[in-house]
């Protein structure tokens, strides 16, 4: 192998760092510690990890040539293989490989285990769009990899992204405590519930801006490729069982949120319970579903979802033909508060945080009377700008990272 051989990566790799803009950094830039020998990043399709890595590829290093990035699903690839690519960066003083699409490239987990044992001073950075597959990495890579999870755009991040404004993330413990000085700083300054419902429409995917009038169908069919490019990457699953998870999509988008019969789901799947939950759990992992239960989630042990919801209010307009308010605000509350802290279904009320912190959702005529006398009980409340004691914005949830 010579550089002849790898000109085509090289060229791909140089075309997409000088398109790479500096300006706006996603919210896990900074807390990733660069500077670890093995780095994973996981996240569902499309929320920014490609441009994260050409971001610090383009602020850290000079000379760009000391650094290759490389999408393992090239077709470069088809008459290549990895170990021989990595032998010859390593031994003409490449010393930082920036991995994407790993999922796609057999034995990965097994490569990249090998990498790091065998090559001393070598630095990976690697992501994946499949969740899946990198959840099941944490078993051989978990002693020697820092590995770190990249959510959609927070409602606070789209603000930025759009230029409207710039205001700090506040954690969930101070927002109960503190949410009417934070939001009286926003509302000074814009009219924040415009933004808001836009984001609800259009702004959780960082390339709602390059697809303009087309994002909501891109949406879409970044879903059907996550259900027949990543899931079968990673898991063993036969064409028909992608159609039938398809399906499944569908069925729950057209009436979210769902609180699940499974056994009536699988037979209208002519699936077997334990096939469905199956189904139910790739979905949630892949970033498309967000399945609610009365537990911590445990995918060594699948249990049926007490509430099933689609991952983020963004999918809602793009697989349903109709959009409840109050399914959206209750997935918008799930989607952004479970990004940061652990969401079960309690016996009163839609949602408890972190095991101590319960919430109702809904709109500016809410009351307390279902978790009226509860300890540590919240209501977050749609179309308000501004609120007092336990009467928080919903807005004000999309602050949080």
């Amino acid at each position: 192998m010579d550089y002849a051989d790898i000109q085509p990566l090289l060229n791909a790799y140089h075309r997409k760092l000088t398109t790479t803009d500096l300006r706006f950094k996603r919210y896990l830039y900074n807390r990733i510690n660069w500077d670890v020998r093995l780095v994973g990043i996981k996240g569902a399709r499309g929320v920014g990890k490609t441009t994260m890595l050409m971001q610090h590829i383009k602020e850290t290093f000079d000379n760009i040539d000391d650094v290759l990035y490389v999408s393992l699903d090239n077709l470069w690839f088809e008459n290549h293989r990895l170990e021989e690519l990595v032998e010859f960066l390593y031994t003409h003083g490449v010393m930082h490989i920036y991995f994407d699409e790993v999922h796609k490239y057999r034995n990965w987990t097994a490569l990249l285990k090998h990498f790091y044992d065998s090559y001393p001073n070598l630095n990976i950075v690697y992501t994946g769009s499949a969740m899946l597959a990198i959840e099941n990495s944490v078993t051989d890579l978990s002693r020697r990899q820092s590995l770190y999870t990249l959510n959609g755009l927070s409602f606070r991040e789209y603000l930025e992204y759009e230029g409207i404004a710039t205001i700090p993330s506040i954690e969930l413990e101070k927002l109960l405590a503190n949410h009417t000085r934070y939001a009286l700083d926003v509302t000074s300054e814009i009219k924040v519930l415009k933004h808001f419902d836009r984001y609800l429409q259009i702004g959780y995917y960082p390339y709602y801006k390059e697809a303009g009038e087309d994002y909501l169908m891109r949406v879409g069919e970044v879903a059907r490729l996550v259900i027949d490019s990543d899931i079968p990457a990673v898991e063993d699953i036969t064409y028909t069982t992608a159609q039938k998870i398809k399906k499944l999509l569908m069925v729950i988008a057209e009436n979210v949120p769902l609180e699940p019969n499974i056994n009536k789901l699988s037979s209208q799947l002519e699936s077997t319970r334990d096939q469905t939950l199956k189904m139910l759990h790739l979905l949630d992992r892949a970033g498309l579903l967000w399945l609610l239960t009365d537990k911590i989630k445990d995918y060594k042990h699948l249990t049926g979802p007490k509430k099933i919801y689609l991952n983020n209010a963004n999918l809602m307009y793009a697989l349903s033909g109709k959009v409840s308010e109050g399914t959206m605000r209750e997935t918008f509350f799930a989607n952004q508060v479970g990004a940061v802290t652990t969401l079960t279904m309690p016996k009163q009320g839609d949602f408890m945080a972190d095991g101590k912190y319960l919430f109702e959702v809904g709109g500016s005529r809410k009351t307390f009377d279902q978790i009226a006398n509860l300890p540590n009980s919240y209501l977050a409340i749609d179309d308000i700008e501004t609120g007092n004691g336990n009467r928080i914005p919903l807005w004000m949830f999309g602050c949080l990272f």
